[in-house]
């Protein structure tokens, strides 16, 4: 198969799996997405969503999350590892929405970036879910499993973001990364297939004997 072949078979078999594309992060609107979204750096999902119950409880809106102090939302965010990192990043980016942003979150990638704690892939999450932006958000199982799918060399998430954006259309992005995730961690995760064994590696290269090794972001 060609790239352009590969890449519209995933497309394709993707959808198949996942017709729908829900966002695996429980949220209330685009601020609670956009700190569910910072709590998931190097966590799960899942942890994450038994996490921000109580963090939500005690303030859901900048304007709230602004007069907690760091420390008590450090003691409720603990178990999502980096708690003192995010939750200075939590308190300065609600703090910020409140004095620059009239309590909104920005939709532009350039404003949001700015935020304490917000990185690109953060940004990119935040502008495709919540405000229905084209944008293609790579994590450590996009990145993987482009890589096990070659389509992208993989040196670096930001060039694998641009090699998926280049190979898929620009309309399939946001439904896509997010099928991507839900197949990496149901049959192509870093442990259960290696590249040889899952359906769509299998499929893409019938021929492939040896492991394929990822390169770290």
């Amino acid at each position: 198969m060609t790239k352009a072949e590969r890449a519209a078979y995933v497309s394709r078999r993707l959808a198949e799996l996942y017709p729908e594309t829900p966002i695996p992060l429980d949220h209330r609107d685009d601020f609670t997405l956009l700190i569910a979204v910072l709590l998931s750096a190097q966590c799960t999902d899942e942890r994450v969503n038994l996490i921000t119950p109580a963090l939500f409880a005690r303030a859901d809106t900048p304007e709230a999350m602004a007069k907690v102090p760091v420390e008590a939302i450090q003691e409720i965010i603990r178990p999502c590892g980096l708690s003192p990192q995010k939750a200075k990043a939590i308190s300065g980016l609600s703090k910020i929405l409140v004095a620059q942003h009239g309590g909104e979150v920005p939709q532009t990638f350039a404003e949001l970036e700015a935020l304490p704690g917000v990185g690109h892939k953060t940004a990119s999450v935040v502008m495709s879910q919540a405000f229905g932006f084209p944008a293609f958000p790579v994590d450590t199982h996009i990145h993987r499993l482009a890589q096990r799918w070659k389509l992208t060399t993989g040196k670096n998430v930001a060039q694998t973001e641009r090699d998926l954006k280049h190979a898929f259309p620009e309309s399939e992005w946001n439904r896509l990364h997010l099928r991507i995730i839900f197949y990496g961690r149901e049959h192509c995760s870093a442990r259960g297939c290696d590249g040889t064994v899952c359906e769509i590696c299998r499929t893409l290269f019938p021929d492939r004997r040896r492991q394929v090794k990822t390169k770290k972001a």
